[in-house]
């Protein structure tokens, strides 16, 4: 259960937790950032030549999503870096789609020690259907620096659905 300010109103959520998931892909990347969960419904402006106003009606037309930005650490996992490499591979037989599972986190619902337990005490979810890897990006290399290297993919989607 979220926790109430003294004037009885939750807290907003915070953003630094989450938690992505794709559907057939075992252990997943450790994920430190993800952009771009958005979706566009065009305005179709129509005006019959007898309507008694002069201004148009708007109806709705296509729903347009952007794609999603997802940046990682780079690790060693195998069973997400297939599925990329499987989306991005010049002789490819066919897009290999799944479904991606983005879930806020609540941390003040419980002790997410584990995954499991922080998956369960999700309070907001995003699914993208049928996506796919568009794009991958390798890590900038310096060595200069200490930095952890990060590796980006973009991922488009047909449909986004939002449950909770």
């Amino acid at each position: 259960m979220a926790t109430l300010n003294s004037a009885g109103m939750y807290y907003p959520l915070t953003k630094m937790n989450f938690f992505v998931s794709i559907e057939g892909v075992g252990q997943m990347a450790a994920f430190n950032e993800v952009t771009g969960i958005d979706a566009t419904v065009d305005v179709i402006e129509f005006r019959q030549g007898n309507a008694h106003s002069l201004a148009p009606v708007k109806i709705q037309g296509l729903v347009k999503h952007g794609n999603i930005t997802l940046k990682m650490g780079y690790t060693r996992n195998q069973d997400f870096k297939k599925w990329v490499l499987d989306c991005v591979d010049e002789r490819r037989k066919e897009t290999p789609r799944k479904n991606v599972t983005i879930e806020l986190i609540d941390i003040s619902a419980g002790s997410p020690d584990t995954k499991v337990d922080a998956v369960k005490d999700s309070t907001l979810t995003w699914i993208f259907k049928d996506a796919w890897v568009t794009k991958y990006t390798g890590p900038d290399l310096n060595a200069s620096t200490s930095e952890v290297a990060i590796e980006t993919i973009e991922i488009a989607y047909e449909e986004l659905t939002i449950p909770n």
